[in-house]
């Protein structure tokens, strides 16, 4: 049984006090042999659950936490995922899916609710796969998302055509390699928060992503924090943690 349903159902009087303690009684992690230790409670402490960053990770170990994280939570996100890692979870776990573009591999629920709204903005096509990664984020967490690619400052009329959409959510994401522009042209159009990433898309000078990254950190525009290179997995953290604190829908539960 997950966190929220045995909190919900404790709520509602269907659990004893007994039943609900035996739950929480146990270890605030648990431990796979030798290799890792599964944070049992993060979602209790942060209202997310622990999430897989598959790059790097022995084919054993994937395997092992992977289906674990599904048996305790019903559903699984993990980053960076490659095809041959999700060659082997899809014969014992047929439902899963997996995303060439972002990297993403996860099974999620399909009565999941969608609340508030984030605009996940691309300067180029190029930043699609990052920005894919900060959207399925965001959208696994349980927050609507708008996608506004290839919207970047070389053809600026594009990004005023959907500038509305943008306006209207909670949270901007922009996603830009090159100079990385795009940040601060939405800092001074929007009056929410703009969570900026750096991609590592652009020709020698741009230095894998640097450039983009201190132009970012440098903006004069306001309301703009910057996370790290590539990072989509980590501004869609952010960027549904906002939108939670902004959505009525959420406050009211």
């Amino acid at each position: 049984m997950e966190t929220r349903e045995i909190l919900t159902r404790f709520k509602n009087g269907e659990l004893s006090i007994d039943e609900a303690e035996h739950y929480f009684r146990k270890e605030p992690f648990e431990e796979m042999d030798d290799y890792a230790k599964l944070d049992s409670h993060r979602e209790i402490r942060n209202g997310f659950p622990e999430v897989i960053f598959c790059s790097g990770k022995a084919d054993r170990h994937f395997v092992h936490i992977f289906q674990k994280l599904y048996e305790d939570n019903g559903e699984v996100f993990g980053t960076r995922a490659s095809r041959h890692q999700y060659e082997l979870v899809k014969d014992f776990l047929p439902n899963v899916e997996y995303d060439e573009l972002s990297h993403i591999i996860k099974i999620e629920k399909t009565e999941k609710e969608h609340i508030g709204k984030i605009a996940v903005c691309t300067a180029g096509t190029a930043d699609i796969a990052v920005a894919e990664e900060a959207a399925q984020t965001a959208e696994y967490f349980g927050s609507h998302v708008d996608r506004v690619f290839d919207v970047g400052v070389s053809g600026i009329h594009r990004l005023f055509s959907r500038l509305e959409v943008i306006q209207d959510a909670n949270c901007v994401i922009a996603v830009a390699g090159m100079e990385g522009a795009l940040a601060s042209v939405l800092g001074g159009l929007v009056d929410k928060p703009v969570i900026a990433v750096p991609t590592s898309v652009g020709y020698g000078a741009c230095m894998n992503g640097l450039s983009a990254l201190l132009t970012m950190i440098n903006s004069c525009a306001n309301g703009i924090a910057v996370v790290n290179i590539d990072n989509g997995y980590g501004a869609g953290y952010i960027a549904t943690q906002i939108n939670r604190l902004a959505s009525r829908e959420y406050n009211t539960k």
